[in-house]
């Protein structure tokens, strides 16, 4: 039996995850975005997946609403840059990055984190979870 579905694009793909990924770190639904569009959250389910793309026109509307440069949804983006041994590195710590933002606990923790107004305070909890990581490592 052959498979005659197309797969998305790695594009299609990195956009929609970036969509999700700063939609989610607001704090919005998938029918909210959606509504303010003026489409259906299964919509949206399509873009995040890359099953459908984002026509132009609608990812300025996305990056107005989520307040965010449309170019943000394009960093990182597979086949970017020369491509070398340090261009896959890069990708797969964002990589780690974009899956720990889209981690409950991870945006629990940035949301936390950036209502924290005091340099020092931020500098001290930085260097606690460090100290813990270190911890964790050498058991």
């Amino acid at each position: 039996m052959i498979e005659n579905k197309k797969k998305p694009n790695p594009i299609d793909i990195h956009v929609g995850s970036r969509i999700r990924l700063r939609r989610t770190m607001l704090g919005m639904s998938q029918e909210k975005l959606g509504e303010a569009l003026g489409i259906t959250f299964q919509q949206i389910q399509k873009y995040e997946k890359g099953t459908n793309r984002v026509g132009a026109s609608r990812l300025q509307n996305i990056s107005s609403i989520l307040n965010v440069p449309v170019s943000f949804f394009f960093e990182d983006a597979p086949g970017e840059g020369a491509g070398g041994v340090s261009g896959m590195a890069e990708t797969s710590s964002s990589n780690y990055v974009v899956d720990f933002l889209s981690s409950s606990e991870g945006l629990q923790l940035n949301r936390a984190f950036v209502k924290i107004s005091d340099p020092k305070v931020r500098r001290k909890l930085v260097d606690l979870v460090k100290a813990l990581a270190a911890e964790a490592e050498a058991e």
